[in-house]
């Protein structure tokens, strides 16, 4: 009987939400949440052992986490580890990523993940060796279908079956070209491929080349003479979220005007963001956005002039296509209000 040790944060492992995103790691024998899942498409194995961590411990305490892990994982055999699966949640994909990462090289394992494609753990941590992360939906609504590809990749590296590439499996490229033996002539295919190119019909290449974002940096303002603005995507909005910014899965932004503002007060504005305990940024939202401090250094001759707005979005779960929309239409208007530097506070 093969042996598998699987890590899921504090939610599906029925801690709690947000509130105990805090929670520090703990182990539980058996199958928890997602576990149950992916046994049932498993044979000859059993998960012995749910790591469960909440998603804020993991990522902001990252060594402290994998030392209380190591310990709960003393005398602790396994064939296998598993994490997630992580859908689109930055936070439990980048946990994810990294507790396989440590895993495969500490205990020689084999780890396995699930992540949508616009999770940031994907982009960190697809080509780490001897993990591969599956290509996984959005939300938790397709957890069986999740859970199960990865019950099926999890089969075939217990029973010691090749593993084909990624597109076959199911995984993300891991950077890994496996040799595979075609009918079809090479100087064929290429033709093949041209063709269907010249007449507008779908193609792939055999020879994907990645493209990476390519960001140049801006060049350095004085900003004692700049006029400076400030954008937080941590969802501050007036009281009553009077223009309906979502939680999650924004976009749209907004910017609200802050003239004869010395500071953000309780009761006045509050943050709307459902990925992390907004408890107390309610209590003080200068722990988002320190207005005060900003115009502080503005009458200090610090910078040369504070915009008349702050700008605002919900940086959670927003698929990567959506983000650069509003990060060009914010750009543009910074540019047409001339503003020289941008301030991105408390991400």
């Amino acid at each position: 009987m093969k042996r598998i040790v699987m890590y899921i944060n504090q939610f599906f492992g029925g801690i709690g939400g947000e509130d105990k995103a805090d929670y520090a790691p703990s182990i539980q024998e058996g199958p928890v949440g997602p576990g149950s899942v992916i046994l049932a498409g498993l044979k000859d194995a059993e998960i012995t052992h749910t790591i469960i961590c909440g998603d804020n411990f993991m990522t902001s305490r990252r060594d402290e986490a994998i030392g209380i892990i190591d310990k709960l994982l003393e005398g602790v055999e396994f064939d296998l580890f598993l994490a997630g699966p992580a859908f689109q949640s930055g936070r439990y994909g980048m946990s994810c990523g990294e507790i396989c990462r440590y895993i495969t090289e500490k205990y020689h394992v084999t780890a396995i993940t699930s992540m949508n494609e616009e999770n940031p753990g994907v982009a960190a941590y697809a080509k780490t060796p001897d993990v591969y992360i599956m290509r996984g939906s959005k939300s938790a609504v397709k957890m069986r279908q999740d859970a199960s590809a990865m019950a099926g990749l999890a089969a075939k590296v217990l029973a010691g079956e090749e593993i084909l590439w990624a597109d076959a499996e199911g995984y993300y490229p891991r950077g890994v070209r496996v040799s595979v033996k075609c009918e079809e002539a090479p100087a064929d295919r290429a033709v093949r491929m041209m063709l269907s190119k010249l007449k507008g019909q779908p193609y792939k290449t055999e020879f994907p080349i990645e493209q990476e974002d390519a960001v140049v940096p801006a060049a350095p303002v004085d900003a004692g003479k700049a006029k400076i603005a400030v954008i937080t995507t941590g969802s501050l909005v007036p009281i009553g979220n009077p223009d309906r910014i979502p939680s999650g899965s924004a976009s749209v932004w907004k910017r609200y005007d802050i003239t004869g503002l010395d500071a953000f007060k309780k009761n006045e504005f509050y943050s709307v963001h459902g990925g992390f305990s907004t408890n107390n940024v309610n209590e003080d939202p200068e722990v988002l956005v320190p207005l005060a401090a900003l115009k502080a250094a503005e009458k200090e001759g610090k910078i040369g002039k504070l915009d008349d707005y702050y700008y605002v979005t919900t940086g959670n779960l927003t698929i990567l296509k959506e983000a650069r929309k509003m990060g060009r239409e914010i750009v543009e208007q910074l540019k047409m209000d001339g503003i020289q530097a941008a301030i991105l506070v408390a991400t």
